[in-house]
């Protein structure tokens, strides 16, 4: 059959077209094609890393340890209930063993992670408060601002933090208030000099300069413009920031000025276990175990957000 052999209205009627199905690819299309919001796609990023999600498993179950300890724990971590079992072995009643003064140890290392846990955030956020608007201010202000700021930044930079840490603790004395004195105070530099690089590299940028035309104050374009824009390296820096504080506070207590006891401390318990190594290994490979996977955990996390937020994998 030949085309001259079709009617006249076959020849001229156009083909059906499925209307449903273009539009169903078109949504597709776009969909597919429109851009992601920055939090979506480092969520995204970071739920594909892995290591990343590893480590917030294991932050994790320190949190949920660290809450619950009252209820997964036999004791409370000062009672010394179990005299007849003094530097008991692990076992299945006691799974990390019993201390040299019949305490459980399970209760002292699960108790000890409020410590640790506490000391990080804590001392971490108070770094930030401290350095957070020193740094803005010196790369907003510049000049004598500026140079007030980094000079004495570059004066602390160059005296080891342990043995200021350690001057602040015997000048005030032991126990957790003042361990997180002097553990802020010498962990506020590092915010201070990245707030203030940040700062200066887009105090420049046309909305600041926007802000200022519309007569707004340095301050309140630093807090609604600048802060906020340098978001993703300070949460980075804040998580790097709090394994820093736990291993600074378990260094501290394992030199014997840091928690007094019988407050339990994950450092505090690997110095008095440490003599006794060989005999009664328990006494030091749980606290030293802890405080290893703590500081892996949240730098893992800390990893995880650097490459979830880096701009250049977009």
């Amino acid at each position: 059959m030949t085309v001259s052999d079709l009617p006249e209205t076959a020849i001229n009627q156009p083909a059906e077209r499925d209307y449903d199905a273009e539009l169903e690819r078109a949504s597709e299309l776009e969909f597919a094609t429109k851009p992601r919001s920055t939090l979506r796609y480092a969520i995204s990023r970071f739920k594909r890393n892995k290591i990343a999600m590893l480590g917030l498993v294991m932050v994790v179950a320190l949190v949920v340890m660290a809450v619950f300890a009252p209820l997964i724990t036999p004791s409370k971590p000062e009672e010394q209930l179990y005299f007849d079992r003094v530097s008991l072995p692990p076992n299945w009643e006691h799974p990390l063993g019993v201390d040299m003064l019949g305490r459980d140890y399970w209760s002292r290392i699960a108790y000890g992670s409020r410590i640790s846990l506490m000391v990080g955030v804590v001392a971490t956020l108070v770094s930030f408060l401290i350095g957070l608007p020193l740094g803005a201010l010196a790369g907003m202000l510049g000049g004598v601002v500026d140079w007030i700021v980094m000079r004495i930044t570059e004066v602390l930079g160059t005296i080891p933090s342990l043995l200021v840490a350690i001057l602040i603790l015997v000048l005030l004395g032991t126990g957790v208030q003042n361990m997180l004195i002097a553990i802020a105070i010498t962990g506020w530099i590092g915010p201070a000099r990245l707030i203030r690089g940040q700062v200066y590299s887009v105090r420049e940028e046309d909305y600041v300069w926007a802000a200022k035309a519309l007569g707004l104050r340095n301050w309140d374009i630093m807090w609604q413009n600048l802060i906020p824009n340098s978001f993703a390296p300070l949460l980075i820096s804040l998580a790097t920031g709090i394994p820093g504080a736990i291993m600074a506070e378990a260094g501290l207590s394992f030199l014997g000025i840091g928690i007094d006891p019988p407050t339990p401390s994950w450092g505090q318990m690997l110095s008095e276990g440490l003599p006794y190594l060989r005999s009664y290994w328990w006494l030091a490979l749980w606290p030293a175990v802890m405080v290893a996977l703590s500081m892996l955990g949240f730098n893992f996390v800390a990893d995880g957000l650097r490459d979830a937020l880096d701009p250049r994998a977009r």
